[in-house]
């Protein structure tokens, strides 16, 4: 494999990527084109096709945001799981012949696969659970309907919302593009983005799928209240079966906000969809929180493989 030959993600690759992920149909929620490409300058990520697998990597260890494990930071490639028909070949493949690697995001499949091959053993592999990255998964029904004592804080919420503000609820169009934008800027200037580089990170990838809201093809929802922004999502298909949400925004002016964005957006957007995937908690615990409150029925685990030495 040439890694010299690995290209930066560019709009024009999204039929490419969307032709892998329609053939391997993905389980986490880093594998859409969108959010690939409005993270793409942050992890500076690269890409080369392989024996029929599209392959990820970076230099830039930093923005893993953990130390390298036994491996030179200054040599450091880290990839993504391989995509296509044997990624666990693939994986092992890479560690035959690159030195100080590590494989992120690898999903519990994966895992299981390689460490039935007499080559991990021999690579002297491991798989490290990765929790900070683990995928929350729920039932789509259960979150829009909110039935039951297990979620009775966030219906009163909701109707907190309901009952209180004279809102107006679309899905995102061209022209209500920069109306999120407002948002967005309210949101981070609440929360001093420019003093935290994770949210400063996640303003820019936000513009990024912001300004090419079209090219990408995600869907969104959006609602206001007497013309201004209260709370906005976007996200898209995963899988046949999944919505995977990329960003979710509201207003803390409006109490209930993050509820009824949720609730509205699914009553209308993919209303086909069984599971509704929301990413995970990056080990931060207010996130960690909310995204509990919501009762998840399954976590989507990935681990990190590494060589030990």
């Amino acid at each position: 494999m040439d890694l010299s030959t690995g290209k930066p993600i560019n709009i024009t690759d999204k039929k490419l990527f969307n032709d892998y992920f329609h053939k391997f149909s993905p389980e986490i929620s880093e594998f859409t084109f969108t959010n690939l490409f409005m993270w793409r300058n942050y992890y500076n990520f690269l890409f080369v096709q392989f024996k029929e697998h599209l392959i990820l990597f970076s230099y830039d260890y930093l923005k893993t945001r953990r130390k390298p494990i036994n491996v030179d930071s200054k040599n450091y490639i880290y990839f993504f799981p391989p995509i296509g028909p044997h990624p666990d070949e693939i994986i092992l493949e890479l560690f035959e012949n690159i030195h100080d690697i590590e494989v992120h995001r690898v999903p519990e499949d994966i895992c299981v696969e390689l460490v039935k091959n007499e080559k991990f053993k021999i690579l002297n592999l491991d798989c490290l659970e990765d929790r900070n990255n683990w995928d929350y998964i729920y039932n789509k029904e259960e979150i829009l309907n909110l039935a039951g004592n297990k979620y009775r804080q966030n219906r009163r919420w909701l109707q907190k919302f309901f009952n209180n503000y004279n809102y107006d609820f679309k899905l995102i169009t061209k022209d209500l593009v920069e109306k999120c934008k407002e948002l967005q800027l309210e949101w981070c200037i609440m929360r001093a983005c420019t003093e935290d580089e994770s949210l400063e990170a996640e303003h820019d990838a936000i513009h990024e799928a912001l300004n090419n809201f079209e090219s990408l093809g995600y869907s969104g929802g959006i609602i206001c209240v007497e013309d201004k922004c209260a709370a906005y999502t976007f996200g898209e298909m995963l899988n046949e079966k999944t919505l995977v949400i990329h960003i979710e925004k509201a207003h803390m002016e409006y109490e209930g906000s993050y509820q009824a964005i949720n609730n509205l957006f699914l009553k209308n957007c993919c209303v086909d969809i069984e599971y509704v995937n929301r990413e995970q908690d990056l080990g931060i615990e207010g996130l960690k929180r909310a995204k509990e409150s919501y009762k998840p029925i399954k976590m989507v685990k990935k681990s990190i493989i590494y060589q030990r030495k």
